[in-house]
């Protein structure tokens, strides 16, 4: 998404210069959030970019993987050879952490490529017995698809409740019950010792039989290949780009899930995995290219996530907020929550209730206060809370 998007932008933005897409893997570039829904169900073949590369006079230089990158020759290396750039563009995205220790083992799976998706795709046509590893948004979006094509899932998490890095608990909690309405198990405090072939077995000794095992414990920035080239990275080994998304080499940006940004809006840099940030920051990137002066890039992230028949919605950042307020009742189909810094919206998160996320994520980027009884009454739009 990152890279074509940039690709795209330069082209509208009047970039007549030559524009090189190059990507390690052979397929015609595509959107991932369909893989682990229809693509894996069967709905659909692929979920390639409707966009006329040539068209729009975009070279893509397919199944060619860059080894590193040399900033002061200008210069990429890949496995055929140089490359040599005028300005490069960082968009390599995040690669899954892989189970230690299941390496070569028949039936563990992950889920992030084309090829992934397509390698799941006849164990849920089968209908095997299947264990997630992870009760992230992956491991539930996929638990959803499995059960959707009628396989027995069981979620294992070493954490105590579901999503534990990405919600606080008591916001997190409604949601465990909805492994459960879907047929899932989920399994908390659980840790995998390790994975034989058709079995995971627990650190408490517990083996689960595992026609398939899928594997979703997050992903890291997918920069190894940047290690040797001066290319500053932060504690999360991803980019650190400024506010402009460059990096500290010269000529060189970073965009989407590979590079951390500050944001004034948080008082924080913020590493975010998520679609939109891909969409959203090759527009500031292709402004710099072409000479423009944009405005510093501080987005209100967003996401969502498609699970046991529910929208999930998320907008904002939480990590500083100091109140709490929930809007509706969480036992329900529908209901929200959102998350105030010293009266000023700072975050949104929405099951259900597509208004309050749209609403509430203008009112982030207004840095609006709300008046919190005004709006802890679910009838009331959120807008109407602002004070």
């Amino acid at each position: 998404m990152a890279g074509v998007q940039t690709a795209v932008a330069l082209r509208e933005q009047g970039f007549a210069g030559t524009v090189t897409l190059i990507g390690a893997e052979p397929h015609q570039p595509y959107d991932r959030p369909p893989l682990s829904k229809a693509v894996l169900l069967g709905k659909a073949e692929g979920s390639a970019f409707d966009i006329d590369f040539e068209a729009l006079g975009i070279a893509l230089d397919l199944g060619r993987e860059v080894t590193g990158v040399r900033p002061a020759d200008h210069e990429l290396d890949t496995a055929t050879g140089p490359v040599a750039y005028d300005v490069l563009v960082l968009a390599t995205g995040a690669a899954p952490v892989r189970l230690p220790g299941t390496e070569g083992v028949p039936g563990v799976h992950l889920l992030r490529t084309l090829d992934d998706a397509e390698r799941l795709r006849p164990v849920l046509a089968e209908q095997h017995d299947v264990v997630v590893v992870g009760a992230g948004w992956i491991g539930a979006e996929f638990a959803t698809a499995a059960r959707e094509a009628g396989c027995g899932v069981t979620v294992v998490e070493a954490a105590e409740r579901p999503l534990a890095g990405a919600l606080p608990a008591e916001v997190a909690a409604p949601m465990e019950g909805w492994y459960a309405d879907s047929g899932a198990t989920l399994r908390t405090h659980a840790r995998v010792e390790r994975v034989e072939p058709g079995v995971v077995v627990l650190s408490d000794g517990t083996r689960l039989p595992a026609g398939a095992v899928v594997v979703g414990i997050g992903a890291r920035p997918a920069t190894d290949w940047l290690t040797d080239s001066g290319i500053e990275l932060g504690a999360h080994r991803e980019v650190l780009a400024d506010e402009r998304l460059r990096t500290s080499a010269p000529d060189v940006y970073a965009v989407g899930d590979c590079a951390s940004f500050p944001s004034g809006r948080y008082g924080q840099r913020l590493l975010v995995h998520h679609w939109d940030n891909a969409l959203q920051g090759p527009r500031t990137v292709a402004a710099n290219i072409v000479g423009e002066d944009p405005a510093a890039y501080d987005p209100v992230p967003y996401f969502w996530s498609e699970q046991f028949g529910r929208f999930v919605q998320y907008a904002g950042h939480h990590a500083s907020a100091d109140q709490l307020v929930w809007r509706g009742d969480p036992t329900t189909a529908a209901w929200s929550v959102c998350w105030l810094r010293e009266g000023a919206l700072v975050a949104v998160l929405a099951v259900g209730r597509p208004r309050d996320l749209a609403q509430g994520r203008k009112l982030i980027e207004a840095s609006a206060h709300l008046d919190p009884t005004l709006a802890a009454d679910p009838s009331t739009p959120l807008k109407k809370a602002q004070l």
